[in-house]
């Protein structure tokens, strides 16, 4: 197919599929969002401000129902207290230049040759051990509470909606928070919080953006890049992705955002709920813009954590399970055991010398 006839397939059309289809990316964004307002010093309405704003700038720039989600690996470490929020948002500006940089220079292949899918699916299986670990740590609080999240997720399990079982689990949660704190007066979110960028010259800074880099290249670029082939015979280069994730967080972070990326889940998950054009992302961006208004301290600090705990394993069991289409299984494992040992840098780097020592034998 011509460049020419994919671009005409694109479009932001709103129908039911929009709407329906727009479920499919907040599936992999609320859970984390929620998480780290309530575990770090991210402000909530700023970062479904930046959300909002991203969906409905790439949605309309690409046609396509494409992905604007967490960047998973600094994401779990910020909830599990191995990044500040400072660190993290550093890390966000860091690869925001390098992305931008790679995308604009077209060496992405170049730079996933080093890495190698192994090593990639190794990082999502760490972070998803590092969820669990800290899942499990709030659930066991109140194990009664985290239960009920646990019996949401079930459900929907059995309904055959498994995939939006993390989306409704937090839904049940600021509902409960609704309850307790009262529905609040919208308003806007003010001024973005400033990260002391200083203190945030790290080791630990590093090591997040280094192993975040693997799993941005493999996950929101190459593998977005073949599933918008595969899904809607649509034409996105894997460098396009990497130039606009390099855009989106050199803007969005400054003003109170996270760092953010492309995710073939998210599109997939689009996908599978009705998603065929940009108009879910126009539909969903709306939605984030709106909720911020009502996105308030009060309400944040009214969520259930145990529940929160409930939400975080289940998301952790849908990353580290990609570790069973890895094409070494055990070197993946590995990575993941490393990084709970020592930290996800450590495992990164081990795993890329692994990962080249083990090709160049066979």
């Amino acid at each position: 197919m011509t460049a020419s006839a994919s671009k005409a397939r694109r479009s932001v059309a709103f129908g039911s599929g929009a709407v329906t289809g727009a479920i499919g990316d907040s599936i992999t964004v609320i859970p984390l969002v929620v998480a780290l307002a309530l575990l770090t010093d991210v402000s909530l309405p700023h970062a479904l401000v930046a959300f909002g704003v991203f969906q409905v700038v790439w949605g309309v720039r690409y046609g396509l129902p494409v992905s604007v989600e967490p960047m998973k690996a600094l994401a779990a470490l910020a909830i599990a207290g191995a990044l500040t929020y400072a660190e993290l948002a550093l890390a966000g500006l860091v690869l925001g230049v390098l992305l931008l940089a790679i995308g604009l220079t077209g060496t992405l292949a170049y730079v996933e040759r080093w890495i190698g899918e192994p090593v990639i699916r190794g990082v999502q299986f760490a972070v998803g051990l590092v969820l669990l670990e800290t899942g499990i740590g709030l659930a066991v609080e109140d194990p009664a509470v985290a239960l009920v999240g646990v019996a949401v997720a079930a459900a929907l399990a059995l309904a055959g909606r498994g995939k939006a079982s993390a989306l409704a689990v937090a839904l049940v949660g600021v509902a409960t928070a609704l309850v307790v704190a009262g529905v609040p007066t919208p308003r806007l979110p003010g001024a973005p919080p400033t990260p002391a960028f200083g203190e945030a010259l790290t080791r630990a800074t590093l090591d997040g953006a280094v192993a975040q880099l693997a799993m941005t290249i493999g996950n929101a670029a190459l593998a977005t890049s073949l599933l918008f082939a595969d899904l809607l015979d649509a034409e996105v280069t894997p460098d396009e992705l990497s130039t606009s994730m390099g855009i989106t967080n050199l803007i969005a972070v400054p003003l109170g955002g996270i760092p953010m990326c492309h995710g073939c889940d998210g599109v997939a998950g689009k996908y599978a709920f009705g998603a065929r054009t940009g108009g879910a992302n126009v539909v969903l961006g709306v939605g984030y813009l709106v909720a911020a208004l009502f996105a308030t301290p009060a309400l944040v600090a009214a969520f259930p954590l145990a529940m929160l705990g409930a939400l975080l394993a289940i998301v952790a069991v849908s990353l580290a399970r990609n570790v069973t289409d890895s094409g070494n299984r055990a070197l993946s494992v590995g990575i993941g055991l490393l990084a709970i040992a020592t930290n996800l840098g450590v495992a990164f780097v081990a795993g890329i010398v692994v990962h080249f020592a083990w090709e160049r034998m066979a």
